[in-house]
């Protein structure tokens, strides 16, 4: 059956112009035109009164098995105060069933007084028989109570793992609770995990909640076994209403690539297995990104720290370049940032008869120096930036970075100029996979202090859009399936009340979307 949606904007991505109508069959669309034209070759046609059609939304780097996790957890988000901490703790301990851990998630110590993690102290007031961890916004670190610290086996004997910290009470080996990098990481792997059907019932939710933002596309971004046995289990029931692209850690988990060469590069019941992923560096507004010059304020030029030493990340690189994989890096910080750049291509110049077309993705770069981005247009790397920072954590990296260098975070508009094409994402669940609120962050870059910062990383609307379904689509080697409405593509569709481009910058963060299409059928509706 075709089916026309008629009487509106339809953006096709392709140019700003707009057409009236759009015909779709079997999940592809067959032709855009006007009203008339797809009107006398429809079925059936569905009114779209006006309201704005485009290319579904792709998100370029989340991870939706964590949100999946999260969804369940205690919500800290808009705690302001520890004792903020302690009440919501408190009200959700009641509902902890016998033997299994109290779990919150979302606090942010830059809203806290002081900027202060809370310690095992204040989560001891919760209880301190009950074993309780609570994650930072960012994921990066977060802390537990005594019970908790117990059961991981955290002792003043444990010393810190590399590329992490376990804080201590002033002036002794105890451990306060607080945990950092691959200290959180690695040794909070053992809370309790939810029940198989727990994490069904989860999954399914956390698709709603890309599918309710206009998102058809969706990443998970640091696959381990766990998290890949329950994509598996899902694409085998067809339990998975979006596709998903799913990243291996390759620090431990690279053989699930081999392992599993039906996901490889390639959709199987909508999963498929993208490349790898490697964390260099930590959180700037944690102040753990690996910087060239020192925070604001540090102590004895505290610049942060890497995950891994240069010739670590030369192995991950030339792996991944002679398997002919993409690989997606975290890099927050600038020195980071150059790691990646001088490790990717030396792999490149060992190596120089591999296809240099591996697209590999700079995760965050959120210091990325302008002076740096040639080397990644050399290089073919994307940066895929979380722009969103601007607005949420803008009035910290200030704090951190000084002025000058918080104004040029997310340099968007210098890699437009340079023909790079850049991506964007949150994090999620770092924070909601709002695609519109990055929109308008890349468009006015206010903080939320009102502040506008970094006037000439500006974009126009229509160049922060390229960055959400055309960029995504090429980031992920999709470009001839998505990312734009013409024909033989996929009716990958978002219906937003307004035109984007049409609307003044300012409100683009209130576009509402009003029905997401995943393959020609509908699965959100506002």
């Amino acid at each position: 059956m075709k089916t026309a949606y008629f009487n509106g904007a339809v953006l096709t991505m392709k140019s700003q112009r707009c057409a009236q109508a759009l015909l779709e069959e079997s999940g592809r669309i067959v032709a855009v035109g006007s009203n008339d034209e797809i009107l006398s070759r429809a079925d059936t046609a569905i009114d779209l009164k006006g309201c704005c059609m485009l290319p579904g939304f792709i998100d370029p780097h989340s991870h939706i098995t964590q949100l999946a996790t999260t969804l369940d957890l205690v919500p800290l988000g808009s705690c302001t105060s520890n004792e903020a901490l302690v009440q919501a703790l408190r009200r959700a301990l009641p509902q902890t069933k016998p033997g299994a851990w109290l779990i919150g998630f979302g606090y942010d110590n830059n809203g806290l007084p002081g900027k202060q993690h809370p310690d095992k102290h204040v989560l001891d007031a919760v209880s301190d028989t009950v074993p309780i961890l609570i994650s930072h916004a960012s994921g990066h670190m977060g802390c537990a109570n005594s019970a908790a610290l117990a059961a991981m086996g955290i002792t003043n004997q444990t010393p810190d793992p590399a590329g992490g910290r376990i804080g201590r009470m002033e002036g002794s080996a105890e451990p306060n609770g607080y945990l950092e990098e691959n200290a959180f990481i690695q040794l909070a792997q053992g809370a309790a995990a939810p029940s198989a059907e727990q994490l069904f019932r989860a999954m399914h939710k956390a698709q709603q909640v890309y599918a309710s933002h206009g998102i058809t596309t969706v990443q998970d971004g640091l696959t381990k076994q766990n998290e890949f046995a329950l994509l598996d289990a899902l694409a085998q029931q067809h339990a998975l209403f979006l596709d998903i692209v799913a990243y291996p850690d390759m620090k431990e988990h690279a053989s699930l690539l081999q392992a599993h060469p039906q996901y490889a590069g390639q959709y199987h019941n909508r999963l498929k297995l993208g490349g790898y992923k490697i964390f260099l560096d930590g959180s700037p507004q944690g102040r753990t990104a690996w910087l060239s010059q020192p925070y604001e304020k540090a102590e004895d030029g505290y610049c942060g720290y890497p995950i891994y030493q240069d010739e670590q990340v030369l192995a991950f690189c030339e792996r991944a370049v002679m398997e002919g994989r993409q690989l997606l890096a975290h890099c927050n910080g600038d020195a980071a940032a150059q790691q990646y750049i001088d490790a990717y291509a030396q792999a490149l110049h060992r190596h120089p008869g591999v296809d240099r077309d591996l697209r590999p993705v700079m995760i965050h770069a959120q210091t990325l120096r302008r002076d740096q981005l040639p080397a990644l247009k050399h290089l073919g790397m994307i940066p895929s930036f979380f722009l969103a920072h601007v607005y949420h954590w803008g009035e910290t990296h200030v704090e951190n970075l000084g002025l000058s260098r918080a104004e040029a975070i997310s340099p968007a508009q210098s890699a437009c100029q340079l023909g790079i094409p850049y991506t964007f994402h949150q994090d999620t669940p770092v924070i909601a996979p709002d695609m519109l609120e990055t929109l308008w962050c890349a468009v006015n870059r206010k903080t939320k202090q009102g502040r506008i910062l970094g006037a000439e990383e500006r974009l126009d609307p229509y160049q922060a859009l390229c960055g959400i379904p055309c960029h995504a689509a090429y980031q992920y080697f999709e470009e001839h399936d998505k990312g734009a409405l013409a024909p033989g593509m996929r009716a990958d569709l978002v219906i937003l009340d307004r035109n984007p481009c049409q609307v003044p910058p300012e409100e683009l963060n209130q576009l509402q979307v009003l029905c997401t299409i995943k393959d020609g059928a509908p699965v959100y509706q506002a």
